[in-house]
């Protein structure tokens, strides 16, 4: 955490706020820079997670 949290410029403070919803809505400036310091784009970032088990519209059709 404290490696991730440094990459994307943050303290390990905010992140930890972060992933327990105590910072439940991270400004953009903030998400782009863990996108990045993640390897992600952004719009990987933005694309909802399927959950596990649930079914895509291929499979309901």
């Amino acid at each position: 955490m404290v490696d991730v949290a440094a990459a994307a410029g943050l303290s390990a403070e905010t992140l930890r706020k972060i992933e327990t919803g105590r910072a439940p809505t991270p400004a953009f400036f903030t998400v782009a820079a863990l996108a990045g310091a993640l390897g992600l784009s952004l719009d990987e970032v933005a694309t909802p997670a399927t959950p596990p088990g649930a079914a895509t519209e291929s499979a309901v059709a």
